[in-house]
């Protein structure tokens, strides 16, 4: 696991600060405060890019539809396929809420 280089204190801290969030308008806030507009768009995409494909949408269209470059779509790909599932228990969770709340 690569994180395992980044592992330490800080990285801790900043773990346990977004588990600590309670909901959504807590995660705009933290969030607003932590990082760069361009850098909350940069991980929406990459999540958004993983989303599409697991549904199997081609590059092309995630492309056009996200604006993610062919490198990141890869690059996303590239941890579904041999990453440590995060993206996949993260939007499986996602849907689960999403079902409980309709």
């Amino acid at each position: 696991m690569q994180i395992d280089k980044l592992r330490g204190r800080e990285l801790d801290q900043l773990f346990k600060a977004v588990l600590s969030l309670k909901d959504l308008e807590e995660c705009y806030r933290f969030f607003d405060d932590l990082c760069t507009v361009n850098e909350i768009q940069s991980l929406a995409q990459r999540l958004e890019v993983a989303r599409m494909l697991q549904e199997g949408k081609t590059y092309h269209k995630i492309e056009t539809e996200t604006g993610a470059s062919t490198a990141t779509i890869s690059r996303v790909k590239r941890c579904l396929n041999y990453g440590n599932d995060a993206y996949v228990m993260a939007l499986n969770r996602i849907k689960e809420q999403e079902e409980t709340n309709s």
